[in-house]
């Protein structure tokens, strides 16, 4: 399962992304049972022994500016990643690139949960919901989605989309925009964020599993609504 933003160009430096995403990781904490309290680097490669990155703005504002040295970092973006997790549960990488001022590509925070359990008993990936609309409250993204392999697969055979091109999976995040465009009568629950998004939920809460058809046709509902039109390229802004 994959939780993940992308938003347009939002200059950010190691400090601000840190804050962000000390949000994001105290979200994932209070949603996943235990799952997700100690970081690692994603260098450590799966050592459970390795010392892990203090979840403070101190802590990950240095793991941000140790994971991208490169002197252009402030113009490409900054790129760094942790894991979490249980062997007997779920492995968590929460990777990030964000925070540069290059207006081509954009930037983007995603959550991939590699559940080792039987399906639907851990609670990250059942709720990957309240994971997605956790991290939109974090990182103010202008779209998002969680989505399985397949779904996937499936959303880009049938529009032919780029991988950074708008488009929801079992669920589906819209910055204040888009949100303006959403239509009614979806065959989901509808969450609005705090700042005035909207996460549009097909599992209803974990409660039921979407079939592959009908997440594909709720994308062609939201894109002939005009929900998921595409940010202008080169990026003038973070969000639609």
């Amino acid at each position: 399962m994959v939780v993940h933003g992308l938003w347009g160009v939002r200059k950010e430096d190691p400090g601000q992304l840190a804050e962000r995403w000390v949000g994001l990781l105290e979200g994932l904490a209070e949603i996943g049972s235990g799952d997700c309290t100690t970081w690692r680097a994603a260098e450590s490669e799966d050592d459970m022994s390795a010392a892990p990155v203090e979840r403070v703005v101190s802590g990950l504002r240095a793991y941000v500016e140790q994971a991208s040295p490169e002197p252009d970092a402030p113009y490409i973006g900054y790129t760094a990643s942790l894991w979490s997790g249980r062997i007997e549960t779920v492995k968590v990488t929460v990777s990030i690139n964000a925070g540069g001022s290059a207006n081509r590509v954009p930037d983007s925070c995603v959550v991939a949960l590699e559940s080792t359990a039987a399906p639907g008993s851990v609670e990250l990936v059942n709720r990957s919901a309240d994971v997605l609309g956790v991290l939109a409250g974090c990182w103010g993204p202008d779209w998002g989605e969680a989505y399985s392999r397949e779904e996937f697969r499936a959303v880009k055979q049938e529009f032919g989309l780029r991988p950074s091109a708008p488009r929801g999976g079992r669920s589906v995040y819209l910055s204040p925009g888009r949100a303006a465009f959403a239509p009614g009568g979806l065959p989901g629950t509808y969450t609005r964020t705090a700042a005035g998004g909207l996460v549009i939920d097909l599992t209803r809460g974990g409660a039921a599993q979407p079939s592959v058809e009908s997440i594909v046709a709720v994308n062609r509902e939201l894109r002939a609504a005009g929900a998921l039109e595409p940010l202008p390229a080169p990026f003038d802004r973070d969000t639609f």
